[in-house]
């Protein structure tokens, strides 16, 4: 009886453990390739969308654990047309595992109708991959890779912004 009793006991919990935590703030369906971290609101800029703020700012400084604003953001900027002063809005950001859009594609960005893109998806930076701006006539590529998704580290600071024409 004892056993049995046990038994019991054991498959609840495990039923238990196995059940969805109606704590988790992620409601949505996100794509199965995407872990989100846990904590911060899922966020993910959209062409068109026109939620995002503060253009050329740097959003690591509010959207990070325990930060005023909404979401951890893992990667995010916003991208200028060639004049260095005007959004780009509605372009694609793309991370590739080599230089010039060679190599792997790992991860694609929409920046929306402000010229944000920003993501609070856990994203690989490990071995650095390299960006490319698509605009409607050309794509920039970076020749270096990069390791952090906190962009206004260096463009606009030590570097010139992202931009594409």
């Amino acid at each position: 009886m004892k056993l049995v009793t046990s038994l019991f006991l054991l498959s609840i919990l495990t039923f238990m453990s196995c059940a969805k935590d109606k704590t988790e703030p992620y409601e949505e369906a996100v794509p199965a390739d995407i872990v989100i971290e846990g904590g911060g609101e899922y966020k993910l800029s959209s062409y068109g969308d026109m939620e995002s703020h503060n253009m050329g700012l740097a959003c690591a400084s509010c959207h990070y654990s325990g930060g005023t604003g909404e979401g951890w953001f893992t990667i995010a900027s916003t991208v200028y047309d060639e004049s260095l002063v005007t959004t780009y809005p509605n372009t694609t950001v793309k991370l590739f595992t080599g230089p010039s859009g060679t190599g792997d594609l790992k991860y694609t960005f929409e920046v929306d109708g402000r010229g944000n893109f920003y993501s609070s998806s856990t994203i690989n930076l490990q071995s650095g991959l390299y960006p490319a701006v698509e605009g409607d006539l050309t794509t920039q590529y970076m020749n270096s890779p990069i390791v952090t998704g906190n962009c206004t580290s260096c463009h606009g600071n030590t570097t010139s912004e992202i931009w594409t024409k």
